[in-house]
């Protein structure tokens, strides 16, 4: 079977609104892409809406989706970070954050209440978004010698490479994405050019 080179996320920040019963749910989705990115974007949710009583939420980090969280913040267990994560597995999304910030409205939801309502709003702020398709690319550092680098730059143009680090000097080293159904195509590439060595660095 093909590895799957590809992964879909959402392209900005959106905003999703469900009341029942006086209690808001503001639902906010975003790109990420680090569990840093994460922790950032909720200090920041805490501190504009410090005075909500929950800022419930669920992400999945990866282009395999193999980092992944929900959240209750205080909720019953599973009614509010299991409904947003749900939402963001059945979009087939990665990368990507939702948090649902709950106004309480002083009338209880109960159980199945409340995971409608988390699930509702999560819902409304990934389609209030557009949902792209990303490759996966593994980054390779390229050294040369300097005499190799028309020969580099042409192979980087003709791939359409994207370069995410340069230096030329009297050895250079270019930094560069390659999509990961490309890897050995290009890698061969790189082979056949006079002093350019090929150095693994990581998978984005």
């Amino acid at each position: 079977m093909e590895q799957k080179d590809t992964y879909k996320t959402v392209a900005r920040q959106s905003e999703g609104l469900y009341k029942e019963k006086g209690s808001k749910f503001i639902a906010l989705a975003y790109p990420v892409s680090t569990e840093e990115e994460v922790k950032e974007i909720l200090a920041e949710l805490r501190k504009h809406y410090h005075d909500a009583r929950h800022h419930c939420y669920a992400y999945v980090i990866g282009y395999d989706g193999q980092s992944w969280r929900a959240n209750d913040d205080g909720e019953p267990s599973s009614t509010a970070g299991k409904p947003i994560y749900g939402q963001i597995l059945s979009r087939e999304l990665t990368n990507t954050l939702v948090v649902v910030i709950r106004y309480f409205g002083g009338t209880k939801l109960g159980v199945s209440g409340l995971i409608n309502a988390y699930k509702v709003a999560a819902s409304e702020a990934l389609d209030a978004n557009e949902l792209v398709e990303r490759t996966v690319n593994d980054i390779y550092s390229i050294t040369f010698a300097y005499p190799a680098t028309n020969e580099v730059m042409r192979l980087i143009k003709e791939e359409e490479l994207p370069v995410l680090a340069q230096q030329f000097d009297s050895s250079c080293a270019v930094t560069v994405g390659i999509r990961q159904g490309k890897i050995s195509m290009v890698l061969d590439k790189i082979d056949k050019i006079d002093s350019a060595v090929a150095e693994y660095l990581r998978t984005d």
